[in-house]
């Protein structure tokens, strides 16, 4: 005989709303307590779950909640993230202004990447473009990066943020037709300027979302594996390029009192920061960021850029006011490969960090 959860998790697909809405809002807690009970009868109540989307605010709010927590579960991840027209409806709640649980769909998709069937999401052609207040692009992913961008001062939907969708970045980042996406020029008409997607997501390394900032630093991070596009992410803006660095550095920056010749050569954007200026306070999130510029130190090319543009007195700042072990180790490395010998052009080691350690390291990639 079934249980008494297992008959509660029937009534998810009751013909009457409110006996639909007390299960779903019972059942929230079991999705963390016990979720093998949604996997029931070859996943039946993921698949009412999924229907329950669609219905009322109330309802469709808790089944996200409980879609969210058990798609840590490979067999359920893989269900909901390989139905197309479950993508579809997360993706209609997501790009909706008067949708109140789209930053619950946006956590539920950021999951969904997850799956290596997420990366369709690139060439998703919707049909039909989304509001205009949100983007002319018909393309999925053009369509989430606007609600990303317009979502940070809640321009778009004022009961959404979007922050969450930093993660689902992140993840299609790891891909390499999602490093491509968005290290590739795009528009979508001849009065909208053509521009890297990856320049919309870095302005946001300062922004006052922990969530936002950790979800674009690993997404950054990752691009930062298409060591073909390393040329263009550094170079400034006038040259075509993305202008990465100045959001690499400045979260590392405190309002430290540099030398006028450290300052010498230094970015536009980091110099003459206000002594109140705050560092990253995330210790990881920090990391994060310091893996990115080890992994734009593979070329030569880039390397020069780091030191003409002062990276070092940065990075020794970083190292020297930051007591995280792998803050300082990820500084230890970067002053190793940019203050190395280059083909018999000496380099003396500074001695603030001159006993990192000496063996390549592997960075992983985080999200």
């Amino acid at each position: 005989m079934p249980s008494e959860l297992e008959e509660l998790v029937e009534f998810l697909h009751h013909g009457n709303t409110q006996i639909r809405q007390a299960a779903a809002e019972h059942l929230v807690g079991y999705s963390k307590a016990q979720p093998s009970v949604f996997k029931t009868g070859q996943l039946t109540p993921v698949k009412d779950l999924k229907l329950l989307v669609r219905d009322y605010p109330p309802i469709a709010k808790n089944a996200l909640t409980i879609l969210i927590n058990i798609s840590e579960d490979k067999e359920v991840l893989e269900n909901l993230a390989r139905d197309d027209a479950f993508v579809e409806t997360l993706l209609s709640r997501i790009t909706n202004p008067a949708e109140p649980n789209a930053n619950d769909a946006a956590m539920l998709l950021a999951n969904l990447a997850k799956s290596d069937s997420i990366q369709r999401l690139l060439a998703l052609d919707r049909g039909s473009a989304p509001p205009p207040s949100l983007s002319r692009s018909r393309n999925a992913m053009d369509q989430l990066l606007a609600c990303f961008v317009r979502g940070a001062d809640g321009r778009f939907n004022p009961a959404a943020d979007y922050d969450y969708l930093a993660y689902l970045f992140a993840d299609v980042a790891k891909f390499e037709r999602g490093r491509a996406y968005l290290v590739t020029p795009r528009g979508a008409g001849e009065e909208e300027e053509a521009v890297m997607p990856v320049t919309k997501l870095m302005v946001f390394t300062e922004h006052g979302s922990a969530v936002r900032r950790r979800g674009v630093a690993s997404a950054m991070k990752n691009v930062a594996f298409a060591v073909g596009a390393h040329g263009r992410l550094v170079a400034g803006e006038a040259d075509g390029g993305a202008n990465l660095l100045p959001y690499l550095l400045l979260p590392l920056m405190g309002g430290e009192d540099y030398t006028d010749d450290d300052v010498e050569g230094m970015l536009d954007e980091v110099q003459l920061l206000p002594p109140d200026k705050e560092r990253e306070p995330d210790a990881d999130i920090v990391k994060t960021h310091l893996e990115t510029l080890l992994l734009l130190t593979t070329t030569r090319e880039v390397r020069e850029v780091l030191r003409r543009v002062r990276v070092y007195p940065i990075v020794r700042e970083t190292h020297l006011r930051v007591e995280d072990e792998g803050v300082r180790e990820g500084c230890d490395r970067i002053v190793q490969m940019i203050m190395r010998d280059e083909e018999g052009e000496g380099s003396e080691m500074p001695k603030e960090v001159e006993e990192g350690e000496d063996e390549d390291e592997q960075i992983i990639d985080v999200l």
